[in-house]
């Protein structure tokens, strides 16, 4: 997410000015994950605010009534919220680039069962990723049908897509899953969790569960849960898919 992910408040144009408000947003979810980092950036806490637990569905509804005056939320809900009068993007996950990642993720053991279902997934993504690209007839055509299956128009599409930062090649892919920022994040989104009860509540720290990714492990390597493998996209880029 480059921006589709934002924090908006009325009235108001800087995130200091949250303190103390109400804010509406699905709990446990990326938008409270953007409010903890969001706060974080100017030296407040969740202690600061009060969270709502408010489903999607309703955000938008809501957010028009005077009584709430914040809320964290994604896109097109965003575009739809600050597009009614007095409300302002006080922060965005542009903010935290590679913190907020859509991933596909498959089971450890079926995958190895599996291999050619791996390799399916992937140059699947890819196959759509290259048709999806730039202004041909197809390539509009191709995301209409993406728009109309995320209940928007191409236009809303495109704008959602300006603020995604896409992998479109697995090259690019590749150089986040093996970066050293992969591993800084992992450990934001392990803190959130424990510090959310997320972990379950015999959780001793943040490191209980181990995430292996290319550049190392972060917490436990013998409760390792997550793994970020880069096998089938360094197939993808090699050409051996």
């Amino acid at each position: 997410s480059d921006g589709n992910d934002a924090v908006i408040l009325k009235n108001k144009t800087d995130l200091k000015d949250i303190k103390g408000q109400n804010v509406n947003l699905v709990q446990f979810s990326v938008s409270h994950y953007l409010l903890a980092r969001a706060l974080d950036s100017v030296g407040m806490s969740e202690k600061d605010v009060s969270v709502i637990n408010t489903s999607d569905a309703d955000m938008a509804s809501i957010a028009s009534t005077k009584d709430v005056t914040s809320v964290v939320t994604w896109n097109p809900i965003v575009s739809e919220i600050l597009n009614m009068p007095n409300t302002h993007n006080v922060f965005d996950s542009s903010k935290i680039p590679g913190e907020i990642l859509d991933t596909m993720i498959v089971n450890t053991e079926t995958l190895k069962e599996n291999p050619d279902f791996g390799k399916a997934l992937v140059g699947a993504w890819y196959e759509i990723m290259g048709l999806m690209q730039g202004d041909s007839a197809n390539a509009k055509s191709i995301r209409t049908d993406m728009a109309n299956a995320a209940e928007t128009d191409l236009a809303g599409y495109d704008a959602q897509l300006a603020k995604t930062h896409m992998f479109y090649t697995p090259q690019s892919a590749l150089e986040l899953t093996k970066s050293k920022e992969l591993f800084a994040t992992m450990k934001h989104v392990a803190e959130f969790s424990f510090e959310h009860g997320l972990l379950g509540d015999g959780a001793p720290d943040a490191g209980v569960v181990g995430i292996q990714m290319p550049s190392g492990v972060y917490g436990d390597e013998n409760n390792i849960k997550l793994r970020f493998d880069p096998t089938y996209m360094q197939m993808a880029a090699d050409g051996t898919l």
